[in-house]
């Protein structure tokens, strides 16, 4: 079963509540998505840290009802 956009949203949202938050669906089937975060809680981290804590909010859905997500992150 595919994951919806608004509940990848909701998940990156929980772990980090202030972010800016973009999620597009590439293929229109809801298994490829697009993600761009930008959250203060990167600040410091290098990018690989930064993916690292966005896959963890996902609580590892990624190669389950997460298919595959193109990420990126930035600090503000």
């Amino acid at each position: 079963m595919a994951m919806d956009a608004g509940e990848i949203e909701r998940l990156i949202k929980a772990k980090f509540p202030d972010a800016l938050v973009e999620i597009r669906d590439l293929a229109g089937d809801g298994d490829h998505y697009a993600a761009h975060v930008v959250a203060q809680e990167f600040k410091g981290k290098s990018r690989v840290q930064q993916h690292q804590m966005v896959y963890e909010a996902l609580g590892g859905r990624m190669g389950g009802v997460l298919h595959a997500l193109a990420l990126t992150t930035a600090a503000p």
